[in-house]
């Protein structure tokens, strides 16, 4: 079995001065380090290329003087990547064809004159061919598109912007806990609701962050990582669900995604049932994916999850502890990395102020395109059943 042993993550934000290949570089060695492995034992390595230019590629490789890596390659399914890269190198590690392989991310949208608003602007989805007339229409951008999405799924279940804003409070209220956090201010429902549209019946406060940084994890054996520094992060299983349901009435966009196939794979993989995982690090691009992807793994039937964010039930001493570090809507926006990175802390037992007492079990999810692709990992401890 395969174990997640080393963790790096720069310096997250509004951070100027450096390229995502520098920031990239940066994360791996951390991770390297965080391990106790020199950054020469890593012979694998896998690239999550971002949308701002100039983004990763295969030359990363020979700018951290690795040479003769087994396994060398970039690959992206957007949110979803950090899910489908950890799997990769856990395949790769079982089978033998690598030793250490090193899984990283890094972009650099913002700059010191553009907020983080205009750096999604510049990188506006425009439909092509007979999806052309959606760009005619105004989705001109993934959060038009999103907003189609939760206004579905509100509309059809009944779902409230009291729930949604439930989901926002709740992942503030980690992040003050987080010293890594960009957004640590104390949010109330009210301040929620203040907050200006930005497409109905989205909020600012139900978009996630843009940040610049870099993020790294070291996947080598179980075997091997009981030998070096940090404990090791099993990697328990895994999946994968592409549903890319079309823009139609009779199709199931906004209502449910790719969580349902994916997280179905991972616990069956993993020999494990959704009552078995203790902590949910949910890919938040938006507070109504929060809710949708807690619906299709599980957690509560379709329609039901606003209800549970509204109990306090996914916040500090609530029964369904989700997105621990304040996610992407109040901690930092590394794509799927970033979910994955709270989880690896969590699971270690090394959260500080956030640290969840049960804390052995954890479903990671990553969500890409527009509900188009979705990736799901199992991650336990060496203490879990």
């Amino acid at each position: 079995m395969a174990s997640i042993a080393g963790l790096g993550l720069t310096e997250v934000g509004k951070v100027f001065g450096k390229t995502s290949f520098e920031l990239a570089a940066e994360a791996v060695s951390l991770a390297a380090a965080d391990a106790g492995l020199a950054t020469t034992d890593i012979d694998g390595l896998l690239i999550n290329p971002a949308l701002a230019q100039p983004s990763l590629d295969l030359t990363l490789a020979r700018r951290l003087g690795l040479r003769d890596l087994r396994v060398l390659t970039q690959l992206t399914a957007f949110g979803a990547s950090a899910g489908l890269m950890v799997a990769q190198a856990a395949q790769a590690v079982d089978s033998g064809a690598a030793r250490a392989v090193a899984c990283v991310f890094a972009d650099t949208p913002r700059s010191e004159s553009s907020s983080g608003a205009d750096a999604y602007k510049a990188m506006s989805l425009q439909a092509r061919g007979v999806r052309s007339a959606e760009t005619a229409a105004g989705l001109t951008s993934t959060t038009h598109r999103y907003a189609l999405a939760a206004d579905r799924y509100m509309s059809t279940f009944g779902v409230t912007h009291d729930e949604l804003g439930a989901v926002a409070v709740s992942q503030r209220r980690w992040a003050e806990l987080n010293p890594v956090a960009t957004m640590r201010t104390p949010l109330t429902l009210a301040d929620y609701h203040a907050s200006r549209w930005v497409v109905e019946p989205l909020h600012l406060l139900d978009c996630c962050l843009v940040s610049n940084g870099g993020a790294a994890v070291i996947v080598t054996t179980t075997e091997r990582a009981r030998d070096l520094r940090q404990p090791p992060v099993k990697i328990r299983g895994w999946g994968q669900g592409h549903p890319a349901a079309p823009f139609r009435a009779d199709s199931t966009f906004g209502l449910t995604t790719g969580a349902k196939a994916s997280g179905r794979a991972a616990l069956s993989m993993a020999g494990m049932g959704i009552d078995d995982i203790q902590l949910r690090e949910i890919y938040d691009c938006y507070t109504y994916t929060v809710l949708v992807t807690l619906e299709d793994y599980g957690f509560c039937g379709p329609g039901e999850a606003g209800a549970l964010a509204a109990s306090g039930a996914l916040g500090p001493g609530g029964v369904l502890p989700t997105n621990t570090g304040g996610g992407q809507l109040s901690s930092f926006y590394l794509w799927g990395m970033t979910p994955l990175h709270e989880a690896v802390m969590q699971v270690r037992g090394q959260a500080g102020e956030r640290q969840v007492l049960d804390h052995d079990t954890a479903m990671v999810s990553g969500n890409g395109g527009v509900l188009e692709h979705h990736s799901t990992l199992v991650l336990t401890s060496e203490a879990a059943a």
